[in-house]
């Protein structure tokens, strides 16, 4: 028993520590990689002319060989900078990189050099993390920050995925390449001839783990029912990108179009946007790291919005396959300073209301 104990009340500890978080996140990300390693060998087959003799199981094995080398490279090196920087520091080695150790070989295509992706990991964690004094101090997404350095420094290895897409546009045939990939289509003005089921489920050639919406959907529930992400956050960052993809779609024929006259099919394009380009994914994962995200939820809210506007204007007018990760690096430099303005306006009206009791009586 301690010698002296509380006289203005209880100190409780809240169960939802930074370790509780972090467990719970890499356990969300373990179908959104299953799912990767079967989507690999999927393609894979699908390339080979080989999808009617294979199976489920040699499709998934395949795709594990494949991926398997990412993760323990990117775990390897990131979690051996750790412990040489703890070590140097006289520091406790953090939980965090567990996170981080599976999100950076999910978000890059699986043909990806591991070179790359070694080089990616250790930018991630030194300067996207140690410099700034490690977890909780690092103002940027360190996952994001591994991502952005690939994509600028390798942007033909980061963006070639597996397999080729080959599009059949709904306007204009000879505004698309005959071989490009999903954003080289939805960029040139074309429409995906993907059926909604296969979108959705994530068979079609993307980085290793953020293809299969409904799996990521679901992984998403499972942290926001337990308290692990912001549920604010997601849904502002889906329902400005949907908005701003309804009003302003990138197909031909459509962005000067009445809306009115022309609703599926722009429903159609907010299909195209939201479930390509790492943006679900991104909207359940990315967004909702603890130390870089808003810590309240009316600016979690416009940190959702804010994300949203950039991501779609790098994926418009940007020449990189996902603007997602660019853009949570620009709000990140104001998260800060929007948790700091509402802290002030709630302490602000708090006063103002408090004033305004003491007057009344």
């Amino acid at each position: 028993m301690p010698h002296t104990t509380s006289k203005s009340g209880v100190s409780i500890h809240d169960a939802i520590d930074s370790k509780r978080i972090m467990s719970f996140v890499v356990i969300a990300l373990l179908p959104a990689m299953l799912f990767g390693m079967y989507n690999i060998g999927y393609q894979n087959a699908v390339a080979a002319g080989k999808l009617a003799e294979a199976t489920f199981m040699g499709m998934f094995l395949y795709g594990f060989a494949a991926m398997l080398p990412k993760i323990l490279v990117s775990y390897i090196v990131g979690l051996g900078i750790e412990f040489a920087w703890a070590q140097y520091k006289g520091e406790e080695i953090q939980e965090g990189y567990l996170v981080s150790g599976i999100l950076i070989p999910l978000i890059i295509p699986v043909s990806t050099p591991l070179w790359i992706l070694a080089l990616a990991v250790a930018f991630a964690v030194v300067i996207g993390k140690e410099i700034f004094g490690g977890y909780g101090s690092y103002p940027f997404n360190p996952a994001a920050v591994g991502y952005v350095v690939a994509a600028v420094s390798w942007p033909e290895q980061v963006f070639r995925y597996p397999q080729p897409y080959t599009s059949i546009p709904l306007w204009d045939a000879s505004m698309v390449p005959v071989s490009s990939t999903i954003e080289d289509t939805l960029r040139s003005g074309g429409m995906l001839n993907i059926r909604s089921l296969v979108l959705s489920l994530g068979e079609y050639a993307a980085p290793m783990g953020t293809g299969a919406a409904l799996v990521i959907l679901a992984c998403g529930l499972f942290l926001w029912t337990q308290k692990d992400a912001h549920m604010s956050a997601s849904v502002s960052f889906l329902l400005t990108c949907a908005l701003i993809a309804f009003l302003f779609p990138r197909q031909a024929g459509l962005a000067d179009s009445a809306v009115l006259a022309n609703i599926l099919p722009r429903l159609r394009c907010v299909r195209d946007e939201l479930l390509t380009g790492a943006i679900l994914f991104s909207a359940v994962f990315l967004l909702n790291e603890p130390y870089t995200c808003v810590h309240h939820r009316m600016g979690r809210i416009l940190y959702g919005v804010l994300v949203g506007v950039v991501s779609m204007g790098f994926r418009y007018y940007g020449v990189y396959e996902t603007g997602v990760c660019f853009a949570l690096l620009v709000v990140n430099s104001v998260s800060a300073w929007i948790d700091r303005t509402e802290a002030k306006l709630y302490h602000l009206t708090h006063l103002q209301a408090d004033a305004g009791k003491g007057a009344a009586q």
